[in-house]
C-alpha cells in the first residue's frame, strides 16, 4: 500500500511494483470514477501524470537518491479510453546522459491492453540544489 501523502491519495497510487537499477519502473493505480470526465473516462491529465510518475522512478531508480527528475518536455498519445480501475505503468530509459535523458513509458490496463503511451526529456538535478531553492522560495526569498 502507498504510503500516507495526499498526491499519493489524489492520484490513486496503488504501489510501486519494482523499480530497476537498469533505468526502469512499474507502478500500480487505481483509476477512480472522481477523476473521471464525462462517459466514465479518466481525465488525461491523470494519465499524463501517471506515464509521467513512473518515467520518474525510473530515473530515479538508474541515478540513485541525489538527483531530482524534472520533466522538461512531455508528449502523451492516447490510444484507447481509459474507465476506473485498476491500471499499469511502467517507464525506462530510452537514452541515458549526464544531465538530460530521455524516457519513455505507456499505461496498461489489467488486460494489458496499451491505453497511452509517452515520451519525456528530463533534467536530472542535483538534490540539494533543488531542496535550497524550494526552500528559499517557501520562505519567500528571491534565487
Amino acid at each position: 500500500m502507498a504510503e500516507t501523502n495526499s498526491l499519493y491519495e489524489t492520484m490513486g497510487l496503488v504501489r510501486v511494483v519494482s523499480t530497476d537499477p537498469a533505468g526502469r519502473a512499474s507502478i500500480e493505480y487505481e483509476a477512480k470514477i472522481e477523476q473521471c470526465h464525462s462517459g466514465g473516462v479518466v481525465q488525461g491529465g491523470f494519465i499524463s501524470g501517471w506515464i509521467d510518475a513512473a518515467m520518474a522512478h525510473a530515473a530515479m531508480a538508474k541515478n540513485g537518491a541525489g538527483i531530482v527528475p524534472m520533466t522538461l518536455e512531455l508528449k502523451v498519445s492516447f490510444f484507447a479510453p481509459t474507465r476506473p480501475g485498476l491500471v499499469i505503468a511502467e517507464a525506462w530509459v530510452e537514452r541515458h546522459g549526464k544531465r538530460t535523458s530521455f524516457y519513455e513509458g505507456h499505461l496498461k490496463d489489467a488486460q494489458g491492453t496499451v491505453l497511452a503511451k509517452a515520451t519525456s526529456t528530463i533534467l536530472l538535478a542535483d538534490m540539494t540544489r533543488v531542496v535550497e531553492a524550494s526552500r528559499k522560495a517557501t520562505a519567500g526569498e528571491v534565487t
